[in-house]
């Protein structure tokens, strides 16, 4: 059966998750963290996404990313596989990181957007890693609450108050 095409048009908004292969871990280390989190914004200038939230787990990852262009298939190709290469490189392994295709949900609403980021930083707290969801490092949590710098690429604008 063929799979079904990714919809991937000017000015949508996406939900995206990407899991890692078997469901291995592709995060070791918060320096493999800091490595994909530069990929990410890399990938946002590259291809002028606004991401609004983000949350990196211990084997996947959510990214709320609106695209101004149609350019998720394009930006998430060199993303998972820029991010792919230096994890290998780094770990000295070989193969595939990332488990199949990555998975893009539309957000068609301001109301599911909100439900969306809110599920999205809240990540880390469903899966008991902390009690609150400020007590996580690798979120979108902490700058959106104004509880630390937010990265250039966070747009931060794109949320309503």
């Amino acid at each position: 059966m063929a799979r079904q095409l990714r919809l991937d048009f000017a000015n949508a908004t996406h939900h995206i998750t990407s899991r890692g292969n078997e469901k291995k871990i592709i995060f070791r280390s918060d320096r493999d963290r800091q490595a994909f989190l530069d990929y990410v914004g890399e990938t946002c200038r590259r291809y002028g996404w606004l991401l609004t939230a983000w949350v990196l787990m211990t084997n996947h990852f959510h990214l709320v990313v609106e695209t101004p262009e149609p350019t998720l298939s394009a930006g998430m190709q060199w993303l998972l596989g820029a991010y792919g290469q230096w994890f290998n490189h780094k770990h000295n392994r070989s193969g595939h990181l990332f488990a199949g295709r990555f998975h893009s949900f539309l957000i068609d609403s301001e109301s599911y957007l909100t439900r969306v980021v809110r599920y999205v930083v809240l990540n880390p707290v469903r899966a008991k890693m902390v009690a609150r969801p400020e007590l996580y490092k690798w979120s979108s949590y902490r700058p959106t609450a104004g509880l630390e710098a937010a990265p250039e690429w966070l747009a931060l604008d794109r949320l309503q108050p």
